[in-house]
């Protein structure tokens, strides 16, 4: 008798065991994907879920976004420059049965997927693109991207080129051809300063040519100028009608001077002739 009442206690305390052991509870961001003898059961919640040990096997699934880093891919871009890229992808599980039943292990898969698609669409890309237009990349990538996972229940939200890395010499020749760009700007707007500043003084030269007197004005403008920074130098320019007399003279004396020389040099040797006779 007394074996009897150990053998009901016994089973009893393993089937209240084994009834503990049937009670999960799932967290607010996971689903439970449940199998029961291999076939495939309702979803189950969060909160407090009953699993038969031995009848019943429940798949966790996370429902929160999962931040996934690509290592540095060798990639060679659209004009050749060999690079190393790497990038990071988050991703979300959108259906937690199909990411069970579609696919093994849908982080594993999406990591595969996304370094083949990164390598495959910087590929196409040319330096400078990749560069200066990684938005538009990004956006190729995941749609790329979320084209091959969305089957798995997962969708990928934001894809972002971390880092490119190129080989020293082209970083060289950027550089070179970065200062070379700026100086060609440079003379650009030097010249057109240049252009500017000469239409303005026409325009000056035009209205200062209408009233003499403001051309006077400005002279003295200048002296004061002078004047404030202690200088001992004094420019003083003579009015064009004061010396333009003197200078219409000059060619007339020269050739006086001229006419007179080869006349004079004649008489005297006429007079030495006439002596002699």
């Amino acid at each position: 008798m007394t074996g009897i009442l150990v053998t009901v206690a016994v089973g009893l305390a393993l089937i209240a065991v084994w009834l503990l052991a049937a009670f999960k509870v799932l967290q607010e961001y996971e689903r439970g994907v449940t199998f029961r003898f291999g076939r495939l059961r309702a979803l189950r919640q969060p909160g407090v879920q009953m699993i038969f040990p031995g009848l019943d096997r429940m798949v966790r699934v996370d429902l929160r976004i999962v931040t996934l880093t690509i290592p540095p891919q060798d990639v060679i871009t659209k004009d050749n420059v060999p690079a190393r890229v790497n990038a990071v992808v988050l991703f979300q599980v959108t259906d937690p049965v199909r990411s069970v039943m579609a696919v093994e292990n849908h982080a594993v898969a999406t990591s595969q997927m996304a370094q083949t698609t990164l390598r495959s669409v910087v590929g196409r890309a040319d330096l400078d693109t990749l560069l200066a237009h990684r938005a538009d990349l990004n956006e190729d990538l995941a749609r790329s991207i979320n084209a091959q996972t969305e089957p798995w229940g997962v969708q990928v939200k934001v894809v972002e080129i971390k880092d490119v890395e190129i080989p020293q010499a082209m970083q060289r020749a950027m550089a070179r051809e970065a200062e070379a760009e700026r100086e060609r700007r440079a003379k650009i707007i030097n010249a057109h300063g240049e252009l500017q500043a000469s239409e303005e003084l026409g325009q000056a030269a035009e209205i200062l040519s209408r009233n003499p007197a403001s051309l006077q004005l400005r002279y003295l403008q200048t002296l004061l100028e002078l004047g404030a920074d202690h200088n001992s130098t004094v420019v003083f320019p003579l009015p064009m009608d004061i010396i333009g007399p003197f200078l219409n003279k000059v060619p007339q004396w020269l050739d006086k001077q001229g006419a007179a020389g080869p006349a004079s040099g004649h008489g005297d040797t006429d007079q030495t002739t006439e002596e002699n006779h």
